[in-house]
């Protein structure tokens, strides 16, 4: 039986990663530090013979006994609310957590794959980008801590493969959504599906003209089971290339939703990117890999999830407390 590291594991995508995996019979060790991942989102894996968990700060040395064949290194704050109560511990995970978990790459002989995300090409000058597009980030600005700790993590983990032989890939995530995403996290499926539960209006920052191009959980993880069962090293954006703006998307999730709240504007954070949509050139040609569930489908699905939450967990205006990991 294959075994796997899963970095991240509580959280949103390392949740539905393990389940993909575990189908697949691999012999899965989640890892999580907890800070933004909750144990309700793997508690039916407790009971299985193939599943591990241990709560441990990948920051800190990682050792894992036996053989290892594979690791995901998911782990990280990756909504902005998140990583701009928590940036030290963002910047931290991105570099010293990759540098740990690359090192136990090295020593167990394993097949990393990093999760990367859309953010390295910050607000970008090209559109639709391409992995080969520099990007356009602002280090010192409020977004630049997710946004440098993902583009040193591509750079490490390139020098890993380079010098020392290690076995990488990069996935670039582009927005992803679906159930067991966290509510209020600064993301704009759950802040506009919690607003539409909570009967509040729906919040754009901007004028809403801005654009954003939503893949559903299962699809994104179709992309990175293909891309780390292939031998390609360079980064590969994983997304959904159909683009929508985010005034549109408040309109369909008010259809969706069945609520009649009004659209409130805001003033649009710093930095924050006016587009994004990925070229999936990549993926399809390398991977044979494109988006198959469609925006309305999913966001059914997600809707679904949202709703059957108790009314506790939707009126929580704070999701988590990091009082206790700031130092």
């Amino acid at each position: 039986m294959k075994r796997i590291l899963i970095t991240g594991a509580a959280g949103f995508l390392g949740s539905h990663l393990c389940d993909r995996f575990i189908k697949e019979g691999y012999f899965v060790i989640g890892m999580d530090n907890l800070i933004t991942g909750d144990l309700k989102n793997i508690e039916h894996l407790f009971k299985l013979e193939n599943f591990e968990f241990y709560h441990h700060d990948i920051t800190k040395f990682v050792h894992v006994p036996g053989q290892l064949d594979y690791i995901l290194h998911f782990a990280s704050p990756a909504s902005p609310i998140d990583y701009l109560k928590i940036p030290i511990q963002t910047l931290k995970v991105g570099s010293l957590g990759t540098h740990n978990l690359l090192g136990l790459a090295r020593v167990k002989n394993a097949r990393i794959l990093i999760a990367s995300t859309s953010e390295v090409y910050g607000d970008p000058l090209v559109h639709p980008q391409t992995e080969e597009y520099y990007g356009n980030v602002n280090t010192i600005g409020p977004r630049g801590v997710y946004d440098e700790a993902k583009r040193f993590q591509e750079s490490i983990t390139m020098a890993y493969h380079t010098f020392h032989g290690v076995e990488t890939r990069i996935v670039r995530i582009f927005n992803t959504y679906g159930p067991r995403m966290r509510l209020n996290d600064g993301r704009v499926i759950p802040a506009f599906i919690g607003q539409a539960l909570r009967g509040e209006d729906l919040t754009i920052f901007g004028d809403g003209m801005q654009t954003r191009s939503f893949c559903y959980v299962d699809d994104q993880v179709e992309g990175v089971f293909r891309l780390l069962h292939s031998d390609y090293v360079l980064p590969v954006n994983i997304g959904n290339p159909d683009e929508i703006t985010i005034k549109d998307f408040a309109e369909e999730i008010i259809k969706l939703t069945g609520t009649s709240q009004k659209v409130v504007y805001f003033p649009l954070p710093i930095n924050d990117p006016l587009q994004r949509q990925p070229d999936i050139t990549k993926a399809k040609k390398l991977l044979g890999w494109e988006a198959k569930v469609d925006r309305a489908e999913g966001m059914k699905i997600t809707y679904d999830y949202f709703k059957s939450l108790s009314k506790e967990e939707l009126s929580k205006e704070e999701h988590k407390d990091f009082s206790g990991y700031i130092k």
